[in-house]
């Protein structure tokens, strides 16, 4: 397995910057729906001129709301939402764009609604909202899913009692050390430390095993800086994020700042939802699911603290995901709400985002993904 992971991360990184030799891309939409003509669809991205095509159907999935492209560029792992959740694997062909299913396992609990890749490529981790539970799968040579490595199940409660009845696993991803697992779960406000163990694949808890965030929050979504000495989390019922310093050596976070995501005079329902940080490390934004809007922040390049550049909106009604194109220039946008997705051009300097064309059409949207067209 390590020979093809190695191996494709590899031949990215011999290809230099993407935008340097490729303006085209592959544009992968996943609809959270599940039935006949719904699933994954394909789009064309043009890095030099933000032009996005409309999406064309590829093949049926169920409820594909979340996924992540191997760094082989050559296979897509999706959650499976729903109420048996799952996990399903796929063949990618780069030249084409077409996908090729290879198989779907379950995950032990309800709506999977969150996966992540380990650092090495060899192991996918995934987080079941309804379950209240993580697990982790090993990857076979062929890219299939393999065997379970590891499952953790969460106990508790919070203060909402119609959102935080019990726990909601909503996000699991390793450092950049791929020695440690943050997980951070909406129904008890508490980011899980675990360790991570990437010859077997097993997560065990950490001490201290977690750290716990202002109740009735609702811990969302997890993010690395790319210095690896600062994480923040997203709070969904709250609509804030959270900073934290990291300290890799010992595992352990500590919050230093509590920053709103709304306008100071919205008085609307809102849930958060992505969280992102710029590949330069200057900047992070978030999506605003009630404001239906993208706010950005600048972050401060010696304490890692956030001040509000500022909000635009997403394009459309309830935004979901959004994801940079690889040269950092733009950043498209879902709104499930609205069936679309939109383009926003990146200003590198100052942060601020420009919306750019007309938002295309996508059945129910909740995630997107690059891949260089070969």
């Amino acid at each position: 397995m390590k020979s093809r992971c190695f191996a494709g991360v590899f031949a990215v990184l011999c290809l230099g910057p993407i935008h340097a030799i490729a303006a085209d891309m592959f544009v992968y939409f996943g609809s959270h729906r599940a039935g006949p003509g719904i699933g994954f669809s394909l789009a064309h991205f043009d890095t030099d001129t933000g032009v996005l095509t409309k999406p064309e159907f590829l093949l049926d999935a169920v409820a594909p709301a979340f996924f992540q492209i191997h760094p082989d560029g050559q296979h897509l792992y999706t959650c499976n939402s729903g109420r048996t959740g799952g996990v399903s694997a796929y063949a990618l062909d780069p030249h084409t764009g077409r996908l090729t299913y290879l198989n779907r396992t379950l995950a032990n609990g309800a709506d999977t609604s969150y996966l992540s890749l380990d650092r090495s490529g060899r192991y996918a981790l995934v987080a079941n909202y309804e379950g209240g539970n993580i697990a982790a799968f090993a990857l076979k040579p062929d890219g299939s899913i393999g065997d379970w490595t590891a499952f953790v199940q969460h106990t508790g409660s919070s203060l909402n009692p119609q959102r935080q009845s019990h726990a909601y696993a909503h996000s699991i991803i390793t450092d950049p050390t791929n020695r440690f697992a943050l997980v951070a779960d909406l129904g008890v406000d508490k980011i899980y430390v675990y360790r991570f163990n990437e010859k077997d694949g097993t997560l065990k808890p950490h001490d201290p095993a977690f750290v716990g965030v202002a109740p009735g929050s609702g811990a969302r979504h997890v993010k690395f800086h790319p210095n690896g000495r600062w994480v923040y989390l997203i709070n969904e019922i709250a609509s804030t994020v959270i900073a934290f310093n990291w300290d890799s050596a010992a595992g352990r976070l500590a919050e230093f700042q509590t920053i709103s995501t709304l306008p100071a005079d919205f008085k609307g329902a809102n849930a958060t939802a992505e969280l992102e940080v710029h590949p330069n490390g200057k900047f992070i934004y978030g999506s605003n699911r009630g404001h239906d809007s993208l706010v950005a922040f600048a972050i401060d390049a010696d304490s890692g603290r956030l001040s509000l550049v500022a909000h635009v909106s997403s394009g459309g009604k309830t935004p979901r995901n959004f994801a940079f194109d690889p040269t950092g220039k733009w950043i498209v946008c879902t709104n499930h709400g609205s069936d679309n997705a939109a383009v926003f051009r990146v200003d590198e300097t100052s942060g601020q985002l420009t919306p750019t064309g007309q938002p295309v059409s996508v059945p129910y949207p909740f995630c997107e993904r690059f891949v260089p067209v070969r």
